[in-house]
């Protein structure tokens, strides 16, 4: 499980594809001696499994299915990822809870300055924008965001200038893709609510 509190940017250093899936080396500033083969690691908003280390990198081997269903599947060497270690007992929960799955991949419609944020709008795609409500939670390229306003398919977010300069947000344009990751508790209350409150 994760946060969506981003805790470095890495860079994909290399590419190395084989029939299906690939496989990716990360820079990052994690002291990698505390990595354990095995670990998972967000990777913008998808959990990762990481299979070998080295000197400042980590590598994670990637599903066909993996990049075809999220942004990964267009990554090329020198891409700047967010990443976010998984969380632990007792780690403060700075966002809100992520599982790190990949629910759709969204699209940037349009980013305006707000004051001193910007206002990002995403079109979410079917069916996914019915799980999403103002004030309530998203993750975008493993980002945790509030929804400020949703208007049939697409939602609004506002970034701080933190999260602007700490995190990939502040490199998208309109047109980009975006991993979206809906709030967990809203995916079971849309559940509830279609089942009428039996829960089968």
């Amino acid at each position: 499980m994760f946060t969506g509190i981003v805790t470095d940017i890495g860079r994909l250093r290399r590419v190395d594809q084989t029939v299906r899936d690939r496989r990716y080396e990360i820079e990052t500033a994690f002291d990698v001696a505390t990595i354990e083969l095995g670990a998972s690691i967000s990777h913008a908003g998808c959990c990762l499994t990481v299979t070998e280390t080295g000197a400042g990198w980590f590598a994670v081997e990637v599903s066909g299915e993996t990049l075809s269903k999220t942004t990964l599947g267009d990554w090329a060497e020198g891409r700047r990822v967010n990443l976010e270690r998984a969380a632990r007992l007792g780690d403060e929960l700075g966002g809100h809870i992520v599982s790190g799955h990949v629910d759709g991949v969204g699209q940037v419609r349009s980013i305006m300055p707000d004051g001193g944020s910007h206002r990002i709008v995403i079109e979410a795609p079917d069916p996914l924008h019915r799980f999403i409500a103002p004030k309530g939670s998203i993750t975008v390229d493993g980002v945790s965001l509030t929804v400020n306003a949703v208007e049939e398919q697409a939602f609004a977010v506002n970034i701080i200038p933190h999260t602007w300069s700490h995190t990939t947000l502040g490199d998208l344009r309109a047109g980009d893709a975006v991993n979206l990751e809906i709030d967990m508790l809203a995916r079971y209350m849309a559940r509830y609510l279609e089942t009428g409150g039996s829960g089968s």
